[in-house]
This record gives structure tokens, sequence and C-alpha cells, in this order.
């Protein structure tokens, strides 16, 4: 039987979420600093689906590129800015931190998406997200502080991504390759004036080529072409995933221990997601024409 639009976007950014949730236990794993992570994995990511593009696009690739317009440009940057953020946040604060803010995020999808697409989140959704909440809150409660600047950041990559959400859901003609190519190059060349990649080891090299191609790029690019068919605050809520998982992964290779609090937090925020894909209805919610429309 062929899955629905909506049950592919569901796997696709269920299984992007899986992949991106790595990126903290990436930031453990080298020496680097912060721009020079970004900038290297802005370029091999880049480079790898740049080439993926190159084999796909056959002849078409400029084409592709001319095909974002000022709205996939714009999705591009948006994503950019959340690469940028998200790196900055992890290494000002812990992992958990971090994820545990970025949980926040169904939240912020559900209100841009009713100001900006008119689609009202569905009480399934809204539960879910309550429920994913209080996990969230039983999290904060393990006693584990950021730093400040950590935080800000963390809110600002939060939003971002509720808002790259959003753009994506409003404008899903655009192709998922390109505006993927544009994010990590642009990420890229924001860190660049600050990086020292000549420095970088031969296992720093080993990690961030790893985790870059299969994590980022091969998350980034199915995180893309998903939340097209999934409505924001549903692709914004499976993203709460990222909660228990960031530092179970952390937990599982380093071997830092989240505090019990936090492991409880995150089975009720794994169950909120889970009782969301069971519950939701599957079909995709239509799109919203709006006045502005082209």
């Amino acid at each position: 039987m062929a899955m629905s639009s909506y049950s592919r976007g569901l796997v696709a950014v269920t299984t992007a979420t899986v992949a991106l949730s790595t990126a903290g236990l990436m930031t453990r794993l080298v020496s680097i600093d912060g721009p020079t992570l970004l900038f290297l994995r802005g370029v091999i990511a880049g480079l790898f689906l740049f080439v993926c593009l190159l084999v796909t696009a056959r002849g078409r690739v400029v084409a592709e590129f001319v095909r974002l317009g000022w709205s996939g440009l714009l999705i591009g940057a948006t994503s950019s800015a959340c690469a940028v953020l998200f790196i900055g946040a992890l290494y000002t604060t812990s992992v958990a931190h971090v994820a545990i803010i970025f949980a926040t995020c169904p939240f912020l999808a559900a209100g841009l998406g009713f100001l900006l697409l008119g689609e009202r989140p569905g009480r399934v959704a809204l539960i879910a997200s309550g429920v994913a909440m209080v996990g969230v809150a039983i999290m904060i409660g393990s006693g584990e502080e950021g730093a400040l600047l950590g935080d800000l950041l963390a809110f600002a990559m939060t939003g971002m991504v509720a808002l790259w959400t959003v753009l994506i859901r409003r404008h899903p003609d655009k192709p998922a390759l390109p505006c993927t190519v544009v994010s990590c190059f642009l990420s890229a060349a924001v860190a660049l004036p600050f990086a020292t990649p000549f420095a970088a080891s031969a296992h720093d090299l080993s990690v961030v080529l790893g985790f870059g191609v299969f994590a980022f790029s091969l998350g980034f690019l199915l995180l893309t072409i998903g939340a097209r068919d999934v409505p924001p605050v549903e692709s914004a809520l499976i993203g709460a995933l990222d909660a228990p998982l960031a530092p179970f992964w952390v937990w599982l290779v380093v071997g830092d221990l989240p505090a019990p609090a936090t492991l409880i937090g995150g089975v009720v925020v794994l169950a909120a997601v889970t009782g969301h894909v069971l519950m939701a209805n599957r079909a995709p919610v239509p799109q919203v024409a709006l006045p502005f429309d082209r």
C-alpha cells in the first residue's frame, strides 16, 4: 500500500530528528572551537550535497538554483542562522539544556503557523505539546544550569527553527537540495573569519566528516523534504524528540549521565511525541491560499 504524503513526511521528519540529535555529541568528541567546527561542517556537508545535486539534477543544476528565488534563499538563510545559533549554544551551555529549550519549539511553530499560514493546530497536537512541556519542566528541575549566553542562543535558535518550518510549509515547491546547499555554504561563510580549519587534527576532521555527511547532510535534507507535508506544529513536536535523544547520545558514547529528573522528563517528551504520531489524523493538511500568494 502506498504511503500518503503525510506519512512520508512524518517518517522523513522523524528520521531527520534522530540524525540531527547527534550534533551535541559531535561537539563533545572534537577539540576544535565552535567557528572552526561550523566552518568545517558547512563546507563538508555543502560539498557532499552539491555532489548529490550534480548526480540527481544532471544538467539542471543552474536551473535548480534559479528555482529557489527570493523565498528559497530566505529558507536557506534561515536554516543557516539555525546552524550558527545551534553550534554557538552547544559551545556555551550543556547539550541537555539546549535540548530542553528547543523542546519549546512546537508552541512557537504553532503560533507562526497560524499567523502566516492560517493553519490551526489540531487538538491532539496541542495536547501532545502540553505533555511535552511537562517533560521539559521536569528536566529543568534536574538542577542543571546553563550559561545565560548559551540560553539566549538556544532560545534564538528555537525561534529560527520554528520560522524555518513555517517557511518550508509555506513554499513547498522550493527544491530541497539547493536550499540545503545554500544553507551549508552560508553558515561556513559566516564562520570563516573566526575559524582556524588548519589547526584541526586528523581525529577532529574524521569526526566532522562522519557527522557532517551522515548526520547533518542527510538529516537536514530529510527534514527539508518532510517538513513540506507535515504542519509546522507537528514538525516541531517531532523535533522535541531532540530533548531526550541529544543527552542520551552523549551519555551513551561519552558517559555523561543526565540527572534522574532529566531522564524522567525525556521519557515524558518521548511519550508525548509517540502518542501524537499514533493518534493524529494521517491526512495531510491542505495548503491555505493567502492574499499575498503570487
